[in-house]
């Protein structure tokens, strides 16, 4: 649901229950029982989009605790995606778990000697929430951006400083360029741009070609 409104667990077509002691009674085609209309993302959307983000990872290289990290991001990173282009909002019930476990992830890797540096991670994930704060206060990010941009800063300053850059960068880069060609196609939405999505892939994409 947006921000400014409470969380739902009836239908919004026919007001049927969608809950039972708050967990999901939705079938595997994202429709509700009783009226049968689509109720969230398009089914098996989710499931795509993160089977692509974990072979991409796969791919990638990565391994032990730190390919962890990045299947952890992704994760949590498709969902916050979803609900960002659907609500404009990245909600704490996964913007703070996505840093959390990047954190006690990273933790292990750093017990287990992988390459990378903890401190750098930890200095990344303020460098970035640092970098995102002033852009909430001006009102050009959500708050959401900058509670899931430690997890994004830990990821990336794992590895180097200039992963870090690049990885920030390539957000803004992927998101300049996508809402271009949504307003040339005048599909773009003037008054508020889901950055998260545009975070998630940047990240995992330097992330990933980095490892």
């Amino acid at each position: 649901m947006p921000a400014s409104e409470a969380a739902r667990s009836s239908c919004p077509h026919c007001g049927s229950a969608v809950l039972d002691r708050g967990l999901p009674v939705l079938p595997l085609s994202g429709r509700c029982p009783a009226c049968g209309k689509a109720i969230g993302p398009r089914p098996l959307l989710p499931e795509a989009a993160a089977g692509a983000a974990f072979a991409a990872i796969a791919v990638g290289g990565a391994s032990g605790w730190f390919a962890a990290v990045q299947y952890w991001v992704a994760a949590c990173g498709v969902a916050l995606a979803l609900i960002d282009l659907a609500v404009q909002r990245l909600p704490d019930v996964l913007t703070l778990p996505a840093c959390g476990g990047t954190l006690v992830l990273l933790t292990a890797a750093a017990l287990a000697g992988e390459p990378g540096s903890l401190g750098r991670a930890a200095a990344g994930a303020a460098v970035l929430t640092a970098v995102f704060l002033p852009m909430v206060f001006a009102g050009a990010m959500g708050l959401g951006d900058a509670k899931f941009a430690p997890a994004i800063g830990a990821l990336l300053g794992w590895s180097s400083w200039t992963v870090l850059f690049w990885g920030a960068a390539a957000g803004f880069v992927v998101g300049a360029v996508s809402e271009v060609v949504r307003l040339a196609a005048g599909r773009a939405r003037r008054t508020h741009v889901s950055f998260g999505p545009y975070m998630v892939i940047g990240a995992l994409a330097v992330s990933v070609t980095a490892s």
